[in-house]
């Protein structure tokens, strides 16, 4: 029999609307930043692929470095304050584009995306539990997928962002290697400077669009949930660690954080590759079939809010886990449309992992929420850790993606795709001990 508690309860709509709203907000920096690791190799030939994906090394990073103060501060003052204090820092990191821009240094470009997730820590940090607590334990984990139903449509914003006014406006990406090394020293600079000023100018009107966000937030009004009594941080922390449940997810949240990325941001490359065989006439555009893969997120999503009222949460991971498995073995071995059909595939699959992995996690945390919440945003590093060690092996034979063959057939850029593979491997026994162990009795008391 379905649960008759609400995954939303009147009391906490327009809440529940705002902080949703951020989920939006946080998705098209996501978005918007992924195609930058193409677009920085592009505009500065001289990055080695492993170089370029620090990119996202500096992106992810900044969310291990602020997540654990983002808690502490909300368990000082209040969620309301460390959603401003991240809009402020958010905003701020945007704007810094400007400068980053004019100094044309790629380190400037990566501490301008450091500082802008600094905010974005502060935001998971804060939205996450806090849409958890909005209502029944028993529904938390539909409400948090409900809310991150709207993260995907900020990440197709951003993807659209990055080729309608990055991509396509690039004047590097007009010129093949050899014909780009016999302009001049100064024709060259000068294309380095427009393309450089073009990656900047959607961040500093992302900074705008977050500043006016803040004033809104300033101002509304929110309900106060009811503060329950929370033991000291280092208390907190031994709590912490003794739950096999919680610090097993973090570890699973940082792999399938790391997937995630990796499929969204190498499918640029898996596309160039293709590309290299194929006529002038026919050649494909990543970043549809990138967005392709963020409709296919955003349907799992939908799908998968829906079954969570039949399945219980750890199972149904379980089976989505198995499904990335095997579309990833497709991205690696078929060579071709077929593996870039699998790869779009696998979004499908990894829509309700995180928001899944955090209920799991903090499931009856109460207020110590707040500091656990801190260790699944943590987790997000493995979006910083695991991408440039994709591009290690994208660097094995060259700069090129198929300068190795694996087996004989498979290049390096395909055989690279082992790592999401390994991650989702991870994630699908995460899965099944919390549905073994963990959740089943649970999850059938509250279904009688």
């Amino acid at each position: 029999m379905e649960t008759k508690s609400k995954v939303v309860e009147k009391q906490h709509l327009v809440s529940f609307i705002l902080i949703t709203s951020l989920f939006f907000l946080w998705g098209i920096a996501n978005d918007l930043t992924n195609p930058m690791v193409s677009a920085f190799k592009k505009v500065m030939p001289e990055l080695s692929n492993f170089e370029a994906a620090l990119v996202q090394l500096a992106f992810y990073g900044g969310y291990a470095t602020m997540a654990i103060p983002a808690a502490l501060f909300v368990r000082k003052y209040s969620y309301k304050k460390g959603i401003l204090l991240g809009l402020l820092l958010y905003a701020t990191g945007a704007l810094l584009f400007y400068p980053a821009a004019a100094y044309e240094k790629f380190g400037f470009f990566l501490a301008s995306l450091y500082v802008l997730t600094f905010g974005l820590a502060f935001l998971e940090t804060v939205s996450n539990p806090f849409i958890l607590s909005m209502g029944a334990k028993e529904t938390a984990t539909r409400r948090l997928n409900l809310s991150q139903t709207f993260n995907p449509p900020g990440s197709l914003l951003g993807m659209l962002l990055a080729q309608l006014f990055v991509i396509n406006l690039l004047q590097s990406d007009d010129y093949t290697p050899a014909q780009y090394n016999a302009l001049s020293a100064s024709e060259q600079a000068a294309i380095r400077s427009n393309d450089l000023s073009v990656i900047s100018w959607p961040y500093i009107g992302l900074g705008c669009l977050v500043l006016v966000m803040f004033i809104l937030i300033a101002v509304a009004k929110m309900p106060k949930l009811k503060e329950e009594a929370h033991l000291p941080v280092g208390q907190s922390f031994r709590v912490l660690m003794k739950n096999k449940r919680y610090y097993f997810g973090v570890i699973a949240q940082a792999f399938y954080v790391g997937a995630q990325i990796m499929c969204w941001t190498f499918i640029f490359q898996y596309v160039d590759n293709l590309n290299a065989s194929r006529p002038a006439d026919a050649q494909l555009t990543a970043t549809w079939y990138n967005m392709a893969a963020m409709v296919a997120f955003l349907t799992g999503r939908a799908l998968s809010t829906y079954l969570l009222k039949y399945i219980g949460p750890g199972k149904l991971m379980m089976y989505f886990a198995l499904g990335a498995i095997g579309l990833t073995l497709g991205t690696i071995f078929i060579i071709d449309m077929g593996g870039l059909y699998c790869l779009v595939g696998i979004s499908v699959m990894m829509s309700l992992m995180f928001p899944t992995i955090y209920g799991i996690a903090l499931k009856d945390m109460g207020e110590e929420a707040k500091l656990g919440s801190a260790g699944l945003v943590m987790a997000i590093v493995g979006g910083a850790l695991l991408p440039p060690l994709q591009g290690l092996i994208l660097d094995l034979g060259g700069e090129g993606f198929s300068d190795v063959l694996l087996f004989g057939y498979i290049p390096e850029v395909n055989f690279s795709f082992v790592l999401p593979m390994v991650s989702f491997i991870v994630v699908a026994v995460y899965s099944y001990y919390s549905h073994k162990y963990y959740l089943k009795d649970d999850y059938l008391m509250s279904k009688s």
